[in-house]
């Protein structure tokens, strides 16, 4: 006779037979990110801003393959192992002052020829600020971090944020998973405890029919059971909603537990959907989601908001 197995029963196996964590392949990640992108910007009406964001994850590919920064010390590692953490929690953690140099090199390359004139003069802005009040730099990277929008200037937020994210996903992929706590606090990456972007359904291998979640920062995906909000973690009032007439495999999972939602992508309708590049070129979903009453439960760091 075949035994059902209780759902708690199911969660305790997906630590063991499912893999519980997918780190970043660190000589693809934003090199796959552009080139969707670009894809996506074909007869979108956002067709601009995507490829601007694509020369600017291009620049992210290019400053990565040289960068290395500094580590997480063992007794950070071990700390976070004891208690459970996130081991390179972003928020609080002494960045390397070289980030800032990143942000140059990765400006430069985006206010080249033919870039929108208020783009070019956001990048000479932030050119400025990192080079003469890096206090100032410093300060807005800890609001970016912490999503605190009030404190950030929305235009140059992308670029600040795309930074870090070579920062942290230079870290990501060059960690040792089996450095990572059996159990993280639930919503937030077990790499940098940031938030998830969106969720992708994978397909193949151990990871077939698995839902995982995005990092917004460091590109780490981890598992989490499906039909759950990855919000508030419950499992009643979860529906799925989509643009009448869009792309199959593309839906917002809203939860009416905590009235947020986020979008998830479903690989084996298209295998090419990237959590952060999707979520940017489907922003008539994200209307849809607003009249409907939810909220994001979470910003794409590509696209920052005026507060």
């Amino acid at each position: 006779m075949q035994r059902i197995l209780s759902r708690g029963e199911i969660e305790s196996l997906d630590h063991t037979a499912i893999p519980r964590f997918g780190l970043p392949v660190r000589a693809t990640v934003f090199a796959d990110r552009a080139a969707r992108l670009r894809h996506l910007a074909q007869d979108n009406p956002a067709s601009a801003y995507l490829l601007l964001m694509a020369k600017l994850v291009d620049a992210q590919q290019r400053v990565l393959s040289g960068f290395s920064a500094p580590e997480a010390p063992a007794e950070r590692l071990s700390l976070a192992q004891a208690h459970g953490m996130p081991p390179m929690q972003a928020i609080g953690w002494q960045r390397d002052p070289a980030w800032r140099g990143m942000l140059v090199a990765m400006l430069d390359h985006v206010a080249g020829a033919g870039v929108p004139e208020p783009a070019a003069k956001v990048c000479a802005q932030l050119k400025r600020l990192a080079h003469e009040d890096s206090a100032a730099l410093e300060t807005m990277a800890d609001a970016v971090l912490a999503e605190r929008d009030g404190e950030v200037d929305s235009a140059m937020a992308p670029f600040v944020m795309a930074a870090l994210q070579v920062y942290w996903t230079d870290l990501a992929g060059r960690f040792d998973e089996r450095q990572l706590p059996v159990v993280s606090p639930f919503g937030v990456c077990p790499v940098c405890a940031s938030l998830p972007v969106a969720s992708v359904v994978r397909i193949g291998g151990q990871r077939d029919g698995c839902r995982y979640l995005c990092c917004s920062l460091c590109s780490t995906q981890w598992h989490l059971v499906r039909v759950t909000c990855s919000h508030c973690e419950q499992t009643e009032g979860i529906a799925y909603h989509s643009i009448e007439g869009g792309p199959e495999g593309i839906k917002a999972e809203s939860c009416d537990h905590c009235h947020t939602y986020r979008k998830i992508f479903y690989h084996d309708k298209d295998q090419y959907f990237e959590a952060v590049a999707d979520d940017l070129a489907t922003l008539p979903l994200d209307v849809l989601m607003g009249e409907e009453g939810y909220l994001r439960a979470s910003a794409n760091p590509l696209l920052w908001q005026h507060p």
